[in-house]
């Protein structure tokens, strides 16, 4: 019970200092962070996903169908890259999941890279796979004076 309930204060903590990106905002970030052709990946496919993932917003919690739930910017999987203490994890980013709820993105990212190292790269965002990949993604950056 005392971990439902700090679980709930981080939610709420972390809640007041959530933020959505505007896209151009979200690219320049990613640029700074080192993100444009990280792991092979192009600035646009980061973009694209995490726009279809969270809609930028670092606040965004999803609930999945075997009962893990995605966290933040870039839908950070609780099963397998984050501690949400509800139920079993690999937590292989080392993280509470509440860690992805706020403005400050710089463990999402950190998070993202381990994540595309992973075997499945990508195609671990399920909107990355329908939205992104293999598309022409100009359009993410176009506008944007990287």
């Amino acid at each position: 019970m005392k971990a439902l309930v700090l679980a709930l204060l981080f939610l709420f903590i972390a809640v007041i200092e959530a933020k959505q990106y505007s896209r151009c905002e979200f690219a320049r970030l990613l640029k700074r962070s080192l993100m444009d052709g990280y792991h092979g990946y192009s600035l646009g496919n980061w973009i694209c996903m995490a726009y279809h993932e969270s809609g930028f917003k670092t606040h965004a919690v999803n609930i999945n169908d075997n009962g893990s739930r995605d966290y933040g910017i870039f839908q950070i999987n609780s099963r397998y890259w984050c501690n949400n203490n509800q139920g079993r994890t690999k937590n292989g980013c080392r993280k509470p999941c509440s860690d992805f709820l706020n403005d400050d993105i710089t463990d999402d990212i950190a998070c993202a890279k381990k994540i595309v190292h992973d075997k499945q790269k990508m195609n671990a965002w399920r909107g990355w796979q329908k939205h992104c990949q293999g598309r022409d993604l100009s359009k993410w950056t176009q506008g944007c004076n990287l």
